[in-house]
């Protein structure tokens, strides 16, 4: 799920962006306390698709980062990766989904303009 707005950021407003590749492969792997193969294993089951820089190395968002923590833990569970892959795939949709019905929808526009001098 990345964000939808195009616009450009400034310095400082990268570092609230959740979808922001700040991590490279070393950085996410030491945090997620796992090694470069198992997020290697992760881009290649096309669960996370992390941006390449211009050298073409793997760049990481919090967002990825936590989703790859998660599926860790399933992983470290026992859980085959594919199968952890699609539990966590459901989660976040069944989190996006309950977002989207807990915020009240916009005002309906009036379908007519009110009469006016009637």
């Amino acid at each position: 799920m990345t964000p939808e707005n195009n616009e450009p950021q400034s310095a400082a407003d990268k570092f609230d962006d959740d979808h922001y590749p700040a991590y490279t492969m070393g950085r996410a792997a030491e945090m997620l306390g796992t090694s470069a193969g198992f997020l290697r294993s992760l881009d290649e089951a096309e669960f996370i698709e992390p941006q390449r820089s211009a050298g073409g190395h793997r760049r990481y968002s919090r967002y990825q980062l936590r989703l790859a923590a998660r599926v860790r833990e399933l992983v470290d569970q026992g859980t085959a990766l594919d199968a952890a892959c699609r539990i966590v795939t459901l989660e976040d949709q069944l989190q996006e989904a309950r977002a989207l019905n807990t915020t009240p929808p916009p005002e309906a526009p009036e379908a007519y303009p009110p009469l006016r001098g009637v």
